[in-house]
């Protein structure tokens, strides 16, 4: 098993000092979750948010797959997503992907993510992802109202709909895609929700890119949803202090877990008392063309 370096270095310093979170404790943490999170990493290019000095200090953004990677570990090659060249990232297989996680502990990498795409069809998503974004002092009963609005109008248009509490501020409401649509078409589709969502509730709603232009509304995040571009990996923690991670939900909890309820403690113990809700997706996936149809239709 990977040796870390430096265990007792902090990475989430703790204001009272009693319960800081170290380079070892990361390492514990993704050895833990593994079982769950490395079937939404597998075959999937990722980008690493480093933080050296732990996450009070600056970290960096990582697409390049790092020197002396473990003797398990894939990589894939891509076209960069500006045309200039191509990128080499680190990929996570089918097999000792928890000596990958430890390895990336051991690189200081507090958050994961991950393309919406494969490797064997980079330019083919196989998942839509919705990110609801709140203004930053916010009441939870719209972000949540506005989570089921974005479920039952998937759940409409034929898209089976899961939830994620990123870990931050908002939650993300994704979709498990077939394939069959390259991301032009799937990000359109994306795009078509969200003004769906907009036109029902213009005062709380926006698709406004700049932030001035939102004011009190929380804005539909359809970025993600292109060549290139990644989202936050369910089970990731997140480079905040406390160490919240972002967390699968099903719809039912909604109402009682916030978006960063959890963290690489807590969801340890949720998991020993339940699965992973987004278990099973990729058998309920759906053609982004059928979709589009019938949110054309509705």
């Amino acid at each position: 098993m990977t040796e870390i370096s430096r265990p007792d270095k902090v990475l989430f310093p703790d204001p009272a000092d009693e319960s800081p979170v170290t380079k070892a404790d990361l390492a514990d943490y993704y050895t833990a979750v593994a079982d769950v999170m490395l079937p939404h990493l597998v075959g999937r290019p990722l980008v690493l948010h480093r933080f050296p000095d732990g996450v009070d200090d600056a970290g960096f953004f990582q697409k390049q797959a790092p020197r002396g990677l473990p003797d398990v570990a894939e990589t894939v090659t891509v076209d960069a997503d500006n045309d200039r060249g191509h990128v080499r990232h680190l990929m996570v297989g089918d097999h000792d992907g928890v000596e990958v996680l430890r390895y990336l502990a051991n690189q200081a990498c507090v958050e994961v993510h991950r393309w919406l795409s494969r490797a064997d069809a980079v330019d083919r998503p196989d998942l839509l992802v919705l990110d609801l974004d709140p203004p930053t002092d916010h009441d939870l009963a719209p972000l949540r109202a506005t989570a089921r609005a974005a479920r039952d109008l998937f759940e409409a248009i034929g898209l089976s709909p899961y939830l994620m509490a990123t870990g931050g501020s908002g939650y993300h409401v994704a979709a498990p895609l077939d394939g069959s649509a390259d991301f032009d078409e799937a990000r359109a589709l994306a795009v078509a929700v969200a003004d769906r969502l907009v036109a029902a509730d213009p005062g709380g709603l926006t698709t406004r890119q700049r932030k001035a232009d939102r004011g009190d509304r929380i804005f539909l995040d359809t970025n993600r949803n292109a060549y290139g571009q990644t989202a936050v990996a369910p089970y990731s923690p997140r480079a905040v202090p406390g160490a919240p991670v972002a967390v699968p939900l099903s719809f039912d909890e909604l109402g009682r877990i916030e978006p960063d309820g959890h963290d690489v403690r807590s969801v340890r113990r949720r998991l020993s008392r339940r699965g992973d809700p987004w278990s099973g997706a990729a058998g309920r996936a759906a053609s982004v063309a059928r979709a589009a149809e019938a949110l054309a239709a509705l």
